[in-house]
């Protein structure tokens, strides 16, 4: 198994912490690649699994990038150690409390995106804690920095997040309404957002809350679609209008 390091510093100090991500999965276009999309996986799980599903997509010009989270202990599970793209608690808007361990990952994810060819559209999705990541990747292309200050390199095209939430939005609208770049750039980011109704573990408000929080930041592009019935799971149905979506933004 291949391993990852990435190192994050923080803008007030010059500690630095290094984490370990797990193997990354590759799934190559079928035909031109026109778009790369890193996908991210919920807690607890790995790149492994999504790559399969990915691969069976109408999408052939997408190649979609599934890296694997550090493990590393989680507060909601009791202090457990398992796969996670920053630690979490109790879900609120108050969040992230993590924001270290999220910068790192979205750094990760940026790094994974900054080598594909300079013609290629560029996103980010994922599912739960991953969906979570490429939510806060948004916010992060809309400021133009990181958590901690630094710039954030990649210029995306498409941010997908499903049975997921926006970490730390309650500031969101202020930290992009005193930036005209930041509200270009959110303005011409478009987010895809799905979610059950019957959702047991992040609950289907926390979807419609992060989908209103951030079309009232400036995201004039956000897509919120709902499941009669779908629990903290993806179906055919679902994964069906993820596709269409894709293929109408990133041109696939």
């Amino acid at each position: 198994m291949s391993y990852t390091n990435a190192s994050i510093g923080s803008g007030s100090r010059t500690a630095r912490r290094t984490v370990e991500f797990g193997r990354t999965y590759v799934v190559r276009p079928k035909g031109r690649h026109q778009a790369t999309v890193v996908w991210l996986h919920g807690l607890g799980d790995n790149g492994s699994s999504w790559s399969q599903l990915l691969d069976n997509l109408p999408l052939p010009n997408i190649k979609w990038i599934c890296p694997t989270a550090p493990t590393r202990p989680v507060t909601v599970l009791g202090g457990y150690a398992c796969t996670a793209w920053f630690d979490e608690g109790e879900l609120s808007e108050d969040g992230p409390k993590d924001v270290e361990g999220l910068d790192a990952s979205v750094s990760h994810i940026a790094n994974l995106l900054s080598t594909e060819p300079s013609d290629v559209n560029l996103g980010i999705g994922g599912f739960s804690m991953g969906a979570a990541c490429a939510l806060y990747s948004a916010t992060c292309f809309a400021q133009g920095r990181y958590g901690n200050g630094s710039p954030y390199p990649v210029n995306l095209k498409a941010i997908v997040g499903l049975s997921g939430w926006l970490p730390g939005g309650r500031n969101l609208r202020n930290a992009i309404g005193g930036s005209h770049d930041a509200i270009r750039r959110a303005a011409s980011l478009p987010i895809m957002l799905c979610h059950g109704i019957s959702d047991e573990v992040v609950p289907y408000t926390f979807g419609e809350r992060s989908s209103q929080i951030l079309s009232s930041a400036g995201f004039r592009h956000v897509t919120f679609k709902t499941y009669e019935g779908l629990g903290h799971y993806t179906v055919p149905k679902e994964m069906e209008e993820v596709c269409q979506w894709l293929n109408a933004r990133l041109g696939s």
